[in-house]
């Protein structure tokens, strides 16, 4: 038998075969596993819908405290979509900053695609050549410096009427809804300088922005398709898609009669005219030729429709939590006033100059930005490439959000940050012009906000007027026991869960104007 088995050895070489495939096998298997993704730590997650159920009510918050256990940067999986969350000055700097490009992508949402139009506006449309021509356009005509200033004219008109209103709550002696006010100046200063009007109502209310909020809620409606891409019917059978839709119809219908409007006005004298709105300058660049790229008349309204939503609604929340610090702090409030009452002496109305020399406003503003960023995770990126981040690997169409958030309160980069605290501003080089990556509340990079003068010039004159001409104190409508209710609403923006009820009273003459 043993010599038989012998002889049968060699002229079997299927073993051979068999041992030099394994062993092919075992290589490769050991080669797959060297170079396999060094993915960020991640929470459990659960069958099918990942880390979904820790997103919470106020994912901001929740996202920081997964943070705090499993570091600044991490992976979830929220249904069938990874998610990259970062809650750090470096990485926020190294998105923003070293892969600037690969992070300067957009996901398209169902909400935001068909809202805004294919996602051809500025803030949810895809990094390339439209998004960068469209950016150019609107920076130079609405958003620079110089377009700026040329609208301090509508500023100091919608202001007036704000105080105008204040004034006769003076004399009843009334409360006030702050937050509705606030809300409702910033919606006039925006419509004007973008669609030329205001649109009111008989029933003095604007029907434009009744529309631009349902359109900031529904933005940020859950939608099935979007974390399960098979499962988008769903979204059809339970009202979302046809909401988005019908709202959506709604909107064009007034941007359509809007862009009518205009271009029946005709005349040398208002071509010439300083007053231009942001449809006239889009319109005029369409029919003069002189734009680098088409711009359908879907282009344009998404671009309206952007620059309407992304500038009043981020205005009107600052406002509100700034002023409701404010109360909350009654000393910085006097400080406040103090210096605002100092500089404008015994003028009757704030100029820009005036603004320029209010330091102490300044630092109040940018602790309200840090301490209340208006957009906790800004607008969320997608990658283009897969990308080395620190020491991770990033697969390619990843989504990312970055907590800015948990970035402006980390106890390792700000001293007492739950605290309002505007003193830590002075003497402090640190800005909001998306340089210092521990302050980001209009982010950075190539899709940092274009908008940030804009808002800023807005938040500057509106609460420079109402501190230097009224005194305030609360109404009980605020309160939750004996504090005033602080608490949150996540949407577009965190906004205040209870609206800002003041009394105001009048500091100055009622003949101010």
């Amino acid at each position: 038998m043993a010599p038989q088995e012998l002889q049968k050895l060699p002229v079997n070489p299927l073993l051979y075969i068999l041992l030099i495939i394994f062993s092919l096998l075992y290589v490769f298997r050991r080669i797959f596993r060297s170079g396999k993704a060094n993915l960020p730590p991640s929470p459990p997650k659960l069958p099918l819908i990942g880390n979904l159920h820790q997103l919470g009510t106020l994912p901001h918050r929740s996202f920081q405290a997964l943070s705090k256990k499993y570091g600044p940067v991490m992976l979830l999986q929220l249904g069938h979509a990874p998610t990259l969350v970062v809650s750090s000055p470096d990485m926020a700097r190294e998105i923003m900053k070293t892969h600037d490009i690969v992070f300067s992508n957009r996901p398209r949402t169902t909400a935001a695609n068909i809202l805004l139009y294919g996602c051809t506006d500025i803030g949810f449309a895809p990094y390339g050549e439209y998004w960068r021509q469209a950016k150019k356009i609107c920076v130079a005509e609405l958003l620079s410096p110089k377009r700026v200033q040329s609208f301090q004219y509508v500023r100091e008109e919608e202001v007036a009427l704000l105080r105008n209103m204040l004034r006769v709550s003076c004399l009843r002696q009334t409360s006030v809804n702050l937050s509705e006010m606030f809300v409702a100046t910033s919606i006039n200063i925006i419509s004007r300088c973008t669609l030329g009007q205001k649109f009111e109502g008989g029933d003095g209310k604007s029907k434009f922005g009744q529309l631009s909020r349902r359109l900031m809620v529904l933005l940020t409606t859950f939608c099935v398709g979007d974390f399960f891409p098979s499962l988008g019917w769903i979204d059809v059978l339970t009202g979302l898609i046809p909401n988005l839709k019908s709202t959506l119809k709604e909107i064009d219908d007034v941007l359509d009669l809007l862009v009518e409007e205009h271009q029946t006005i005709t005349g040398d004298n208002y071509q010439k005219s300083n007053k231009k709105d942001f449809v006239d300058i889009l319109q005029q660049l369409r029919e003069d030729g002189s734009l680098e790229f088409e711009l359908t008349l879907d282009n344009l309204k998404a671009i309206l429709l952007d620059m309407f939503v992304g500038g009043s609604d981020t205005t009107s929340t600052i406002l509100e939590w700034l002023m409701a610090e404010l109360i909350k702090n009654p000393n910085i409030m006097k400080r406040a006033q103090e210096e605002v009452r100092r500089v404008v002496g015994n003028k009757l109305k704030i100029d820009e100059n005036d603004i320029n020399q209010m330091d102490y406003l300044k630092c109040i503003i940018k602790e309200t930005f840090r301490l209340h960023a208006p957009l906790p995770f800004l607008v969320p990126r997608e990658t283009s490439a897969r990308v080395k981040f620190g020491n991770y690997d990033i697969p390619e169409k990843t989504k990312v959000f970055v907590n800015t958030w948990a970035i402006q309160r980390d106890p390792t980069v700000w001293e007492r940050p739950e605290e309002f605290l505007p003193e830590r501003f002075i003497d402090n080089a640190i800005d909001f012009k998306g340089q210092d990556f521990e302050f980001l509340p209009f982010g950075g990079g190539r899709r940092g906000c274009p908008g940030l003068t804009f808002g800023v010039a807005a938040i500057e004159y509106v609460i420079a007027n109402i501190l230097c001409w009224f005194d305030w104190r609360l109404s009980g409508a605020n309160l939750s026991g004996k504090e005033l209710d602080m608490g949150e609403v996540y949407g577009l923006t965190v906004s205040k869960k209870v609206p800002l009820h003041l009394v105001p009273t009048l500091h100055s003459p009622p003949s101010v104007h």
